[in-house]
């Protein structure tokens, strides 16, 4: 990474933030916590195995951890196909993508379960809709992911080299994956990475047996078969530990070359890439985070907090929902009320949050902060229901901070607030006890000094007209539905997308959408 010579120490590695990432992808693809820093170990020793450079295992280690960095984009889309995708993520990880009955009869279940309850007419209308959508997968889906995982590892620091593998993560040996790259022309990292994730997930159901036979099945297919034949015959050696040993500190233990100490400036700009990434979850939320990490730092410093609150409060915003990862992305977008089994996932959200930055303390401490986004004075909050002095003041300061945001943005269930009916809401909830006073006095105050959007300069040289369609787009909007709001042809719309993509540097929805938010367009 790219470190300023002066920059103080943020007292975080890089493989520790790295691996507390993997832990929001694993709930992300529904997989268990901690499956990806298991798939790191397995990777690098199978790298060691190998004979791979130092260069080719610190690209190993990595990209283990970073695999599914991009697996949020598009997640709506697809959960509005097939229900719960985290489910339907967590049985495709043992079914091989070339597979094709296979995928199709797990997607077929998925689209018949989304639609349960549905006559026969309305559900093979389903049916066909939604196997015409899935369609979409290989040329939009996966390339969406790509692009957004490439993107947001470079906003972290990484190397171009190794930005570049980190698109490769649907790759296959036999050239059948996305992108259509064959045999070693994929970096041998992911090469390593793709094979160990697989070898984790067939230990994790059926022990060594199940990974050799997984490893002989797919050897030529999916994946290397020298790599798959170092598998086969040291099974029980590179798998060894997983189940008996804490895995976080195997990960640590085994980064290649010198530890990579974050600074508080990257550190910062890890933060809002990782609010970024949870916020892809749903076109309702984009931007959610970095609105809330800058409107709470503002009212923190306000209130005249010390440079280090302030600071984590900052952090803690940006990181507020990165617990959202696991929750699923059909409950976000639910017009209705929600039923009591999903709303007890829906107040996970903070606990999954606290989980994922348990570790280290630097990192804890953050963590701690951000997982107190929904509680309140009163004790009405969740998920720990704390209340008055329990609550320190900068996390009354982050729930105003969060409350005002929210209130200010679309949400299927209900239109978004004009300023002064969120401030009203906010003062309500102070005289109520449910939020802190002070927090909100300080918070709308700050929230009444924002800059205007068009007053601002639209970056890459977009139009006003290209900045609508952008936002539309980034909304999950089709080019029919964007056309028939903006009163324009579809052609037209087509036009404005295929300038914003050129403009944009990105050649995907997904990555457009990313554009977007780092570019805090959509306000």
């Amino acid at each position: 990474m790219n470190t300023p010579q002066t920059a103080a120490d943020s007292g975080v590695r890089l493989a520790e933030l790295m691996a507390a990432l993997s832990v929001a992808t694993d709930l992300g693809m529904g997989l268990p916590m901690e499956q990806a820093m298991a798939s790191c170990i397995v990777a690098v020793r199978l790298g060691e195995a190998a004979g791979f450079s130092q260069t080719d295992l610190r690209d190993t280690y990595y990209e283990a951890l970073l695999r599914y960095v991009g697996c949020n984009a598009d997640t709506a889309w697809f959960a509005s196909i097939v229900g719960d995708e985290m489910a339907l993520r967590s049985e495709i990880a043992l079914i091989d993508s070339a597979d094709t009955p296979a995928v199709l009869g797990l997607m077929l279940r998925s689209i018949r379960g989304a639609n349960a309850g549905a006559g026969p007419l309305r559900m093979a209308q389903a049916m066909v809709r939604g196997l015409a959508q899935l369609g979409q997968v290989p040329t939009s889906f996966f390339p969406g992911h790509c692009e957004v995982a490439s993107r947001l590892a470079e906003r972290m620091g990484f190397a171009p080299s190794f930005v570049k593998t980190v698109g490769q993560l649907y790759a296959r040996w036999d050239g059948k994956g996305v992108p259509a790259l064959k045999g070693e022309q994929i970096a041998p990292a992911m090469q390593a990475v793709s094979l160990a994730q697989d070898a984790v997930n067939f230990f994790r159901v059926g022990g060594t047996a199940a990974v050799r036979k997984m490893a002989q099945e797919r050897s030529g297919k999916a994946h290397s078969p020298h790599l798959c034949r170092l598998l086969s015959e040291h099974c029980d050696g590179l798998l060894a530990g997983l189940q008996d040993e804490p895995v976080w500190d195997q990960v640590l233990a085994l980064e290649p070359g010198e530890p990579v100490r974050l600074s508080e400036w990257q550190l910062d700009a890890a933060c809002e890439a990782m609010g970024d990434f949870a916020d892809l979850k749903s076109p309702h939320h984009l931007g959610h985070s970095r609105r809330v990490s800058q409107l709470a730092a503002a009212a923190a410093q306000h209130l005249g907090l010390a440079d280090a609150e302030v600071a984590r409060v900052r952090r803690a915003g940006g990181l507020h929902d990165i617990g959202r990862c696991g929750v699923s992305a059909e409950l976000a977008a639910r017009t209705g009320p929600l039923t009591d089994r999903q709303w007890e996932q829906m107040r996970l959200h903070p606990y999954h949050t606290g989980r994922i930055l348990a570790r280290p303390q630097a990192l804890a401490q953050i963590g701690e902060m951000a997982s107190m986004h929904h509680e309140r004075s009163d004790g009405s909050g969740y998920f720990q229901g704390r209340s008055g002095a329990t609550l320190p003041l900068a996390a009354r300061v982050l729930a105003a901070a969060d409350r005002y945001c929210a209130l200010r943005e679309t949400r299927p269930h209900r239109a978004a607030a004009d300023d002064a009916q969120a401030a009203a809401t906010l003062l309500r909830d102070a005289q109520e006890g449910k939020l802190d006073a002070q927090a909100v006095g300080a918070a709308l105050h700050c929230a009444g000094h924002r800059v205007p959007r068009n007053t601002m300069k639209a970056p890459a040289g977009l139009s006003e007209r290209e900045l609508e369609v952008l936002r539309h787009l980034a909304r999950g909007h089709t080019l029919k539905a964007v056309a028939r709001d903006l009163g324009l042809s579809v052609k037209t719309v087509d036009r404005h997308v295929q300038n914003i993509y050129a403009k944009a540097g990105v050649s995907t929805r997904a990555g457009a959408t990313l554009f977007a938010v780092e570019n805090q367009l959509l306000d």
